[in-house]
């Protein structure tokens, strides 16, 4: 895939999107923890029906970064909700519904 150029503060860091990582893997369900150095976030694909989950991707990143991912998806949550409408607030806890990945399958 082509590079694709950022500029930040009169620099300009060219950032390659290899053709294995473009795809991208899908999650409907994330786990983040955390130590004095690091966060940790596990995105996990969670199969209706199925007692066992297995987590596609791990991204580790500073407290810093994970700062700055923070004030990076929510700026872009609420481009969304402008465009969408307002999304539903889950509060940890909350039970996962039983159609949670989509509409329920038929014959």
């Amino acid at each position: 895939m082509a590079d694709q150029p950022i500029k930040k503060e009169g620099q300009q860091l060219s950032i390659e999107l290899p053709a294995t990582v473009a795809h991208g893997v899908y999650s409907n369900m994330a786990v983040v923890s955390h130590s004095n150095t690091e966060f940790v976030l596990d995105f996990i694909q969670v199969i209706p029906g199925t007692p066992k989950a297995e987590v596609r991707s791990r991204v580790i990143m500073t407290p810093e970064n994970a700062k700055r991912f923070l004030a990076a998806m929510t700026e872009n949550i609420e481009k969304y909700e402008r465009m969408h409408g307002e999304l539903p607030t889950f509060e940890r806890g909350d039970p996962v519904p039983p159609n949670f990945g989509g509409p329920a399958g038929f014959a």
